[in-house]
């Protein structure tokens, strides 16, 4: 009886390869297109006649949107989650397509399931961490990484089997999903700056200053400009709002999980405001004490839904943090878009620690002068006494 393997299916250059080249082994090829965002009802139906023409046996749609949202995106919000301080954790959607490639694969009664990433990336060690977590029979397979082969390599192949590989896929690897896009190869693997061509959620298009209020209901954006509406509704609504302003694109050299340094771009609009917009509202809500816990979680939980650890248990216990923190994340932040720039220009919240009744800041406050005083001395005392005994005193 014939193998059945689920490959993850873009209908690009890579995963193109991996299809016939899955079929010349004999393999009886299942595709799997999961959707994140940034596919038209176009590029879905490309995708599925590409896969039918390149001789896979079934193909299965799966809309994540909302899925990925709910399950990811609004954690990755409450955890101001930024991968070195930057990237907002755009590729987190691998677990998301793993974990569909995995049910799949058991409908199908497919003994493994197939992927395009090469051996020199991170997606590899996301999809294969949680395939070996979720589904430890299974096997895997990754034609591009166990050949060696390279792009030029590859359209070779493809097009001595008569098929045609799409310009724009050979000069850039573009990654696009609800968080936004992702862009490397080309020029910006050789450290210099992308023509202008590359950007297309912040292409500028609007040249004077924009506000959005953004609500927040224990930490998850629940409506914009006052209008209810899903998390993903709104990242999708802000991806073009911000983005239209030029705002919330990157470049940056990034540590990659394979041990080497990789140069990258990326734009993500909607999301890097969103985590603007909740951090400031964080700010007039949580202690100093629960915002300096949380600040060292908040890198730990990115760096490890970066380097493909998102099933390890400690994940859980900080997204159980986040939750338990998040309870007076409650409120309305209005951020001004101008130029290229996101600022906070109002916040406000039901659960603010600013209280004018008990003080306004360096004007006026319930305690008396000789009270400020009196704690200024206490509070300097071990400083003081340290000064003093470095001097001799």
């Amino acid at each position: 009886m014939t193998e059945k393997v689920v490959l993850a299916f873009s209908g690009g250059l890579d995963t193109s390869f991996c299809l016939l080249y899955l079929k010349e082994k004999k393999f009886d090829v299942i595709t799997a297109t999961v959707d994140t965002g940034g596919l038209s009802k176009e590029e879905l139906k490309y995708i599925e006649n590409r896969s039918k023409k390149l001789g896979a046996i079934k193909h299965y749609f799966v809309d994540a949107k909302k899925e990925i949202f709910d399950e990811i995106i609004s954690y990755i919000i409450k955890a101001n989650a930024l991968y070195e301080g930057v990237y907002p954790l755009m590729c987190s959607d691998r677990y998301t397509i793993a974990k569909h490639l995995i049910e799949i694969a058991a409908e199908e009664k497919a003994s493994a399931v197939a992927h395009g990433c090469t051996g020199a990336g991170n997606d590899q060690v996301r999809i294969d961490i949680t395939t070996m977590c979720l589904a430890p029979d299974l096997k895997i397979i990754a034609p591009i990484r166990e050949l060696g082969i390279r792009r030029p390599q590859e359209i070779e192949y493809l097009e001595k089997k008569g098929f045609s590989v799409k310009n724009a896929t050979k000069k850039y690897t573009i990654n696009e999903n609800v968080f936004g896009r992702t862009i490397s190869g080309s020029e910006i693997d050789e450290n210099k700056e992308p023509s202008e061509e590359v950007w297309v959620l912040t292409k500028v298009r609007k040249r004077e200053p924009e506000y959005v209020k953004i609500s927040f209901e224990k930490g998850v954006p629940v409506a914009l400009d006052g209008k209810k509406m899903h998390g993903i509704e709104i990242l999708q609504k802000l991806n073009e709002v911000a983005g239209a302003h030029g705002y919330g694109r990157g470049l940056y050299v990034e540590d990659e999980t394979v041990g080497i340094k990789g140069f990258q771009a990326f734009e993500a609009p909607g999301l890097l405001l969103l985590i603007e917009a909740h951090r400031a509202l964080e700010r007039l809500v949580l202690t100093r004490h629960q915002l300096a816990t949380k600040t060292p979680l908040e890198s730990t939980y990115a760096d490890m839904s970066y380097r493909g650890l998102f099933y390890e248990p400690l994940v859980r216990d900080i997204e159980a943090f986040m939750d338990s923190t998040q309870k007076v994340v409650t409120g309305e932040t209005v951020m001004k878009l101008d130029h290229m720039s996101a600022i906070q220009v109002s916040v406000s919240s039901p659960y603010s620690l600013v209280r004018e009744d008990v003080a306004r800041y360096a004007q006026m406050a319930s305690w008396k002068g000789a009270d400020a005083e009196a704690f200024i001395k206490l509070y300097g005392l071990q400083q003081k006494i340290a000064c003093a005994r470095k001097k001799g005193r």
